[in-house]
């Protein structure tokens, strides 16, 4: 009985030790996927830190002389939407493929989205409803004082700035569009909350407009088959889209430029990553990258 008590201890033994030795192993072959670099940023505009996802291209090395676009991304946490929006940026800026130039991506991880992608409205339900917005002045100046000074102090970058936002991201891209237009030279907005307000963002005029205006700029506008919006009164989303975009159209000036593209096939849940595929063909055009 002993030695059967001693045989078995030792099976045990060598079982555990066989196993460790096992999971040692494929401890040392396991590698982690790196998609790109995390960066916090102490913000005093916001009072808060803000995590930023980057992708680097492929190819990027600090010390060299080859300086990159940038793609600011709204919502661009992990779990949101910057690994399959820089899954695009990749794929196309792969050399067979040539759609875009190798660009830095800067996912702005979300916190409340709410409170910094909306400017103060004057109808209260959506006071009642969204108590935390309202203070979309605060997120651009830490766009414009902070996040594009420290991408462009630490990253080797051109002038070349993109932002791309939907839902109520798209909302404050067109905000931005409207209010600091020279912020970016690209816009690529996908069905933006333009209900917001009654509306009113529609009504805002805008330097964009006028024949003064000499920031060379590409506005790229999505929308999908997507209804009525949740606001008091209720809107068409299409319809919104339809009229930024038209607005935009109207400009005086000869250095803006504005694509509408309407995806029946996709709903507000679904359009994204269409959508900027789709706006890489029409704001890089092949004729001009070749």
């Amino acid at each position: 009985m002993k030695n059967i008590y001693i045989t078995l201890t030792l099976s045990l033994f060598s079982t555990f030790v066989f196993g460790q030795k096992i999971k040692s192993k494929q401890n040392e072959e396991t590698k982690p996927f790196v998609l790109g670099v995390i960066e916090e940023l102490q913000s005093k505009e916001l009072g808060e830190k803000r995590i930023l996802n980057i992708y680097l291209p492929e190819g990027y090395h600090q010390i060299d002389t080859t300086k990159y676009p940038v793609i600011y991304l709204l919502d661009g946490s992990a779990d949101e939407d910057f690994i399959h929006i820089t899954g695009l940026v990749q794929f196309n800026s792969f050399e067979w493929v040539n759609q875009v130039p190798k660009s830095i991506v800067v996912g702005i991880s979300t916190v409340d989205r709410r409170r910094d992608y909306t400017f103060p409205t004057t109808v209260q339900p959506e006071k009642n409803r969204y108590k935390t917005s309202g203070h979309s002045d605060k997120f651009i100046g830490f766009i414009e004082k902070e996040l594009q000074p420290f991408i462009e102090n630490k990253y080797k970058t051109n002038s070349d700035k993109t932002i791309i936002g939907q839902s109520l991201g798209g909302l404050f891209a067109t905000e931005v569009l409207l209010k600091k237009p020279t912020l970016f030279n690209k816009y690529i907005i996908v069905s933006p909350s333009l209900w917001w307000d009654k509306g009113s963002l529609l009504d805002q005029n805008s330097y964009v407009l006028t024949e003064e205006f000499s920031h060379q700029t590409d506005i790229y506008i999505a929308v999908g088959k997507e209804g009525l919006t949740p606001s008091e009164i209720p809107r068409v989303m299409e319809v919104d889209a339809n009229l930024l975009a038209e607005k935009i159209k109207g400009t005086k000036s000869k250095n803006v430029k504005v694509y509408f593209d309407y995806l029946p096939q996709e709903n507000h849940a679904t359009i994204l990553h269409q959508a900027v595929f789709n706006s890489f063909k029409l704001l890089y055009p092949m004729e001009k990258r070749n």
